[in-house]
């Protein structure tokens, strides 16, 4: 079945059905991050939601629109989280009965946070792809009202709220960077961005790993392959029919982003700005990372689209960024295998101004006397000028200490 794509009109009717629902949440400038892009940057906090991610306002608009005898039968959507958590949050304060399909490999977390909205969830597919064709299934089968997580005009129009409250609060925009996956968001925040004030650029940023909105616009129709990414809300192997060509009637253009951009996006949110972004909800922030001088002095909007990222992985990100920017340093020191000998190393790394995040002894190294042992600690410090700082220091003490890469 085609659509047509919403118009300014229904984006603006559904603000209006979404009122007191949904937040209008804070786009505010970031004076710090600005300072390391070049940019005026702009975030726009979708991450406050309820169930810290944007995709409430389509779900919810999706079933606001649909008739109210038809809803009570049920609804059903696919989804690998912050879709699933929307609905399922949604339905429930309707009283309408949802079930959600979840690929394997799912996020337990995601899971368990769905189940906790009241939906019923199936799990079901290696993938999207798989779990999507299942979820239609289910829908036809029982009678349920299908709810797409991007290829439908109520829930584009419903994410497309997002730009009117952006231009709203920051009129004079020269760019607003959205993430990409199977393109709803943007094609939403495009259609009411561009009838406000046609001059704005709007900007898409897809995950390197899966350029599916890039490669279809370029014609390129195969599904991208499997891969690994901390942006996992992006992870979309196709984009959608309806959405694409909106992308190609209003996006301006498509930047891709490493992991390694991502994490850092994700690491400076949470240490500048004090909030927890998931892989998706920041690479609008990674393509300025990316691609700073293409922003200079402009004033630029982005959207952290979500905040639902594993506490294991963003710990993980968190330390790997400390790696990044050589604020650990892994060192290697031969010391006497007797009482006090560790003790005085310590003290010579504290008295130098690191912090010992973690020790280990190696006694069966063959390099060394059998009253010897190596000891390999890796310290926090300030900056890799400051860790030379420290390896002097030892040295200057006696120690005869060796760096070691971190990989």
């Amino acid at each position: 079945m085609e659509f047509d794509p919403p118009s300014i009109g229904d984006i603006r009717a559904a603000a209006a059905r979404l009122e007191g629902a949904i937040l209008d949440t804070p786009c505010v400038p970031s004076e710090t991050l600005s300072a390391i892009t070049g940019a005026r940057l702009f975030l726009k906090f979708e991450n406050l939601q309820f169930t810290a991610s944007f995709k409430e306002r389509g779900a919810l608009n999706k079933l606001l629109l649909t008739d109210p005898a038809i809803r009570a039968r049920g609804v059903c959507a696919m989804s690998a989280g912050n879709h699933a958590q929307g609905v399922a949050y949604h339905a429930k304060r309707l009283g309408v009965p949802a079930t959600i399909v979840m690929p394997l490999g799912t996020p337990l977390t995601k899971i368990a946070r769905t189940r906790d909205h009241g939906a019923r969830v199936v799990i079901h597919g290696a993938n999207l792809s798989d779990a999507l064709t299942h979820a239609h299934d289910l829908a036809v089968a029982d009678g349920l009202t299908f709810i797409h997580p991007y290829d439908d005009p109520a829930v584009i129009a419903g994410q497309g709220t997002i730009g009117l409250e952006i231009l709203s609060a920051v009129p004079n925009l020269d760019a607003i960077l959205v993430p990409i996956g199977g393109g709803g968001l943007i094609s939403g925040i495009a259609i009411a961005a561009k009838t406000i004030k046609p001059s704005v650029r709007v900007i898409g940023v897809q995950s390197a790993t899966y350029p599916s909105m890039a490669r279809a616009l370029a014609g390129e129709l195969e599904p991208c392959a499997d891969g690994m990414t901390i942006a996992e809300g992006i992870a979309v192997k196709t984009a959608g029919g309806l959405t694409r060509e909106v992308v190609r009637a209003l996006v301006d253009d498509i930047l891709l982003v490493e992991e390694s951009a991502i994490e850092a996006a994700v690491a400076l949110l949470l240490s500048v700005e004090k909030t927890v972004a998931e892989g998706a909800g920041a690479t609008g922030l990674a393509a300025l990372l990316a691609h700073p001088g293409r922003f200079m002095g402009q004033r630029v909007a982005t959207i952290l689209t979500g905040g639902n990222i594993d506490l294991r992985v963003l710990a993980s990100v968190a330390m790997r960024e400390l790696v990044r920017s050589a604020r650990l340093l892994r060192i290697q020191v031969a010391v006497p295998d007797a009482p006090g000998g560790l003790a005085r190393l310590a003290t010579a790394i504290g008295e130098a101004g690191a912090n010992i995040v973690d020790v280990a002894h190696d006694r069966l190294s063959l390099a060394l006397n059998a009253k010897g042992t190596v000891v390999e600690i890796v310290a926090e410090v300030e900056s890799r000028d400051h860790g030379e700082a420290v390896l002097a220091a030892l040295r200057e003490r006696g120690f005869e200490a060796l760096p070691v890469a971190l990989r």
